[in-house]
């Protein structure tokens, strides 16, 4: 059993974390400047204090009446995509309105050599735009339409739908638009694999098993949705797919995916020599696993491609329209859908606690008090969606308490180490551990993160030591994000977390992290960003984390993040950085400003000293100045990560909570108010 360490709280009496400004050296000033001074912008408290009320009104208006806060979540082009080719799959009757309100959506986002690409802003991706193709068709649209043979020939000219990915050659494969025999070998029997094995559902993320187990079941039969010739994509192939075998190409520089490639092709020939009594206890085993999962109300997983497999699987199962189990499948599905007046997508999931804790924490910080009404429901909110039952992490640790919160409004099964320490820190923020009623539940929460703590001192998301990297080499994982490790944005949030509570850098946890760290750093001196695009949120994450816990701020390494993300700020003063910064790492820190961006520079810079400086100074004004008159930052760049590479997130509350909370922060420490945390 795995050793767990039980957090004894500490009380928010004399801490000293906190980076605290100069007094009497504020450069604030209550007239307006005329310009720019050299290297600096100077503005008034009152534009400021008149920045910060506004979107803090803002907030307090969109808040549900339950108490949270929830965005949009929007990805790229693939899951509404994928919506429209589930419907077909099913059977189900869309109607004509949500049908043009996704054609509109999809044709809106083509780019003008006609593809349809990753993140605003990116190159066209084949996989996308096969998807988008094929989805369009099912809507009705014209394969002669100039908008389809643009997409027709983007498509061809990169060698055809032959060169998708794996999950759309998947999906070609539930409509007899390429044969079964081009998928990644799959058999069912992995249910049955021991722990021991070199494969086992538990040495993969958590998102990587809720998709694959019910593909399980969907490989073992293979199903196939008949579609007319007309509505079928064969034009998008050079040669004929059904004369397509193996797609999964030996590389002369990688020895281990060869050696996967060759067990695949071994796993396809000794296919037919399985027992039916065998395969058939393997499919009911996959059922009850995927079943058990989609209890709650969130769908398994709350991530949409789970979602879909689980309900095409229950479909070829026999499960009837009606049975419980599919309609409430189904419904979790239709629950991601966003209509507005003129388009419609689907959400790959939706983030109600993430947006709720960041939300809470900016209002806080931009002076809204922890008695306000507002701030209350919110606390209640929070404290209702806590996990109290043990998930798929409990494989790892039997004899962790359960104390987690999950993204979504219902996950039970995957609460994560990124949620939860944001959410408890709001929580702090808002005063709730001097409420007796919730200090056990805090304890609680506080103690799962650091049982969840990985051998090598970081911490992944979901699961404790989840990093069997060579997975990532098996012909089903060509995106590369088969596993979840630990990372640094997360280590960085959890020593934040552990200092916020008054623990130093010898509490074993934390030297362990900050070991962790050190390790991390890129040559640079900033941090990859997993979650978040890219360094600069890996900076922001783990400066916040080392500033809170008192680090001396003049060591080199923090030095050397400091003058990194100084020197990556725009001339427009904000700052900005491209999801092509995961394929290409010299443009780390690079790219169009963001509001978003700018606030993690922000808040890592001023959480390690930096709240007088220029660029600090710089940056706010960026933010004022970019701020409309209702309270809000527009910004169209997708700065969340979902798979490095391969799948992005534009969050529509980041431009929204993270600049209110830079603001605020910045008008704390250089006013010389002291925190909740202080004292």
């Amino acid at each position: 059993m795995r050793h767990t360490i039980r957090a004894a709280l500490r009380l928010f009496t004399g801490q000293k974390n906190e980076p605290r400004p100069r007094r009497g050296s504020s450069l604030l000033h209550d007239e307006e400047a005329k310009g720019p001074a050299p290297g600096t912008y100077l503005f008034s408290v009152k534009r400021l204090d008149e920045a910060i009320e506004r979107a803090r009104q803002r907030f307090l208006s969109i808040q549900n009446a339950k108490g949270y806060w929830v965005f949009d979540l929007e990805a790229d082009t693939t899951i509404p995509s994928e919506y429209i080719l589930l419907q077909r799959f099913l059977g189900r009757e869309t109607t004509p309105e949500l049908k043009e309100k996704i054609g509109r959506y999809l044709r809106q986002k083509q780019l003008e050599d006609g593809s349809w690409p990753l993140y605003f802003g990116g190159p066209g991706n084949i996989s996308a735009s096969v998807k988008a193709y094929f989805a369009l068709k099912q809507i009705g649209d014209s394969p002669d339409a100039p908008h389809m043979v643009r997409a027709r020939e983007f498509i061809r000219d990169r060698g055809g739908a032959a060169r998708v990915n794996v999950f759309t050659r998947i999906t070609l494969a539930l409509f007899g638009q390429v044969p079964w025999r081009t998928t990644p070998a799959m058999p069912v029997e992995i249910m049955f694999l021991p722990r021991w094995f070199f494969f086992h559902l538990e040495k993969v993320s958590y998102w990587s098993r809720t998709v694959i187990v019910p593909l399980l079941i969907l490989n073992a039969k293979r199903p196939v949705c008949e579609l007319r010739p007309e509505e079928g994509v064969s034009e998008l192939f050079i040669e004929p797919p059904q004369k397509l075998r193996h797609l999964d190409h030996l590389t002369p520089r990688c020895l281990v995916k060869n050696l996967f490639i060759f067990l695949d092709r071994l796993l396809k020939m000794a296919d037919p020599l399985i027992a039916k009594a065998s395969r058939e206890r393997a499919v009911r085993l996959a059922e009850r696993w995927t079943v058990k999962r989609m209890q709650g109300i969130g769908g398994i997983g709350g991530i949409f491609p789970a979602m879909v497999n689980a309900a095409m699987a229950l479909k070829v199962l026999g499960y009837a329209d009606d049975h419980p189990d599919f309609v409430r499948g189904i419904k979790a599905i239709d629950d991601l859908l966003v209509a507005h007046e003129e388009e419609a997508f689907c959400q790959p999931c939706v983030s109600p606690v993430w947006d709720t804790c960041l939300s809470l924490s900016a209002m806080l910080e931009a002076g809204t008090a922890p008695e306000d009404k507002a701030v209350r429901k919110a606390v209640d909110w929070l404290f209702e969606n806590q996990i109290r039952v043990p998930g798929d992490w409990s494989f790892r640790a039997h004899d962790l308490e359960p104390g987690g919160w999950a993204f979504q409004f219902e996950n039970a099964f995957y609460p994560d180490v990124d949620d939860t320490p944001m959410v408890v820190m709001a929580l702090l923020r808002a005063g709730a551990l001097d409420q007796e009623a919730y200090r056990e539940k805090i304890q609680k929460a506080v103690n799962w993160v650091i049982g969840m703590q990985s051998s090598d001192g970081g911490w992944g998301a979901f699961d404790i030591d989840n990093n069997y990297l060579y997975l990532n080499n098996i012909p089903f994982a060509d995106h590369g994000a088969l596993l979840d490790p630990s990372t640094s944005d997360l280590t960085g949030r959890c020593i934040e977390l552990l200092a916020m509570l008054g623990y130093g850098r010898d509490f074993p946890p934390i030297a362990r992290a900050l070991e962790f760290l050190r390790s991390e750093q890129e040559a640079c001196g900033a941090w990859f960003g997993r979650w978040g695009v890219n360094y600069i949120y890996g900076a922001w994450s783990v400066l916040k984390g080392l500033g809170r816990l008192g680090e001396d701020v003049s060591q080199p390494y923090i030095q050397k993040a400091v003058s990194w993300l100084k020197s990556c700020q725009n001339a427009d003063n904000g700052w900005g950085e491209t999801c092509y910064s995961y394929k290409d790492p010299s443009l780390a820190g690079k790219g169009e400003s963001t509001p978003s961006q700018t606030a993690w520079a922000l808040l890592g810079l001023m959480a390690v000293g930096e709240a007088e400086s220029a660029a600090v100074q710089r940056g706010i004004h960026y933010l004022i100045t970019h701020q409309h008159s209702d309270g809000r930052w527009d910004e169209q760049i997708y700065t969340g990560t979902g798979f490095p590479n391969v799948f992005y997130l534009r969050y529509h509350g980041y431009s929204q909570f993270f600049p209110l909370w830079a603001l605020g922060e910045y008008r704390r420490l250089r006013s010389g108010r002291s925190t909740r945390q202080e004292g």
